[in-house]
């Protein structure tokens, strides 16, 4: 007769503990995947302007909150004021852009709504390649990182010049000069022009330079 193979309870015992240990590990993995998930930060849009297409994000500086109240008066009256319009696309532009501390990562790049729409693409890849290059991830709201905060932006009108962008050409363009501000100087840029185009019902921004434009 063969003998009856002896069951290792030791082993066996070790073996339980070690499978309990594993599926606890993987439980608790899961709960800390998904309990990080739910702290991720969430953006939300808070107001916008249908007509246009402009969104305001409740992450906006108080700043940036007055200027959209603003623009959201000039174009909701009976008669838009265009240069007031424009004026408010150059200010909100640069103070978005060059606001990184509200930025989740350097792919949230500011302006980008305000911009020349076939622009767009390509002035966002400048953007996470130059300015934005350097900011890190905010997604679970844990960033230490120190980044521009726009405390105001001055923009002054040069001129209306014409201005030629592919194959079309806007002879009624706006040049302005502009001048940004910072809660506390981190070496960003502080000042340069901007050339603003007419792109249907809209003002949108076609260039920006860091040198101030002349008359």
């Amino acid at each position: 007769m063969k003998k009856k193979r002896k069951i290792n309870v030791k082993r066996v015992a070790i073996l339980i503990i070690l499978l309990v240990l594993i599926i606890v590990g993987i439980v608790l993995g899961v709960c800390k995947l998904t309990a990080k998930d739910s702290d991720t930060k969430e953006v939300k849009e808070v107001a916008s302007i249908d007509a246009y297409g402009y969104t305001l994000k409740d992450n906006a500086t108080a700043y940036y909150k007055k200027l959209f109240k603003e623009l959201e008066k000039v174009l909701t009256a009976d008669e838009v004021d265009e240069e007031k319009y424009a004026e408010l696309v150059a200010q909100m532009f640069m103070a978005d852009f060059f606001n990184l501390d509200n930025k989740i990562s350097k792919n949230d790049v500011g302006g980008v709504q305000f911009v020349y729409a076939d622009y767009q693409s390509d002035f966002e890849k400048y953007a996470m390649d130059s300015v934005y290059k350097t900011v890190e991830s905010d997604v679970y709201g844990d960033r230490e990182q120190t980044l521009p905060e726009v405390k105001g932006v001055t923009v002054t009108k040069v001129k209306n010049d014409s201005y030629t962008y592919g194959e079309n050409t806007d002879d009624n363009a706006y040049i302005y000069n502009f001048e940004v501000e910072y809660k506390e100087d981190l070496g960003y840029q502080t000042e340069g022009s901007l050339t603003l185009i007419h792109n249907g019902n809209k003002i949108e921004v076609a260039s920006m330079s860091e040198k101030s434009a002349s008359e």
